[in-house]
């Protein structure tokens, strides 16, 4: 589907309120085609009001809401998995998370497996954005999407 930013952000909050906790999200695309826009979008879903700020030096940025825990990942500057493994990585993926990871093929190994992976690309003045799910967690999602 073909997203504006204000398109993006309102997807990615409908999409927000059918993810379940313990739910793994891989965000793949380039530089600039809208994982960020997508994960401030559905963290406003959620209900959260503060700035939605990239983790590119962090690494990850913890939120927290109606007792809900939402790590969101920016894997894009390591260089090696080892500054994951040293990070507790494994520890983030737990029953009561929603985890969204940019480039989570830095990850290698140490990322547990995605429920749903999103495919973000450049089109014309918006971007692609195409969802597919990869286990049957992400399965019920996307039904529940619909």
């Amino acid at each position: 589907m073909n997203l504006s930013e204000t398109d993006m952000l309102a997807f990615a909050a409908q999409f927000a309120a059918e993810v379940n906790a313990g739910t793994i999200i891989f965000l793949y695309g380039p530089l600039g085609a809208g994982k960020t826009t997508f994960t401030r979008g559905f963290l406003r879903g959620l209900g959260w009001k503060s700035k939605v700020k990239s983790p590119t030096y962090t690494l990850v940025e913890p939120y927290e809401l109606d007792n809900k825990k939402i790590f969101h990942f920016d894997l894009y500057r390591v260089t090696h998995v080892d500054e994951l493994e040293e990070m507790g990585i494994r520890d983030y993926f737990t029953e009561d998370a929603i985890c969204l990871i940019e480039w989570p093929e830095r990850g290698g190994s140490l990322l547990k497996a995605p429920d749903i992976a999103c495919h973000f690309a450049f089109h014309d003045e918006g971007r692609d954005v195409r969802i597919e799910a990869l286990s049957l967690k992400g399965s019920e999602i996307l039904q529940r999407l619909k």
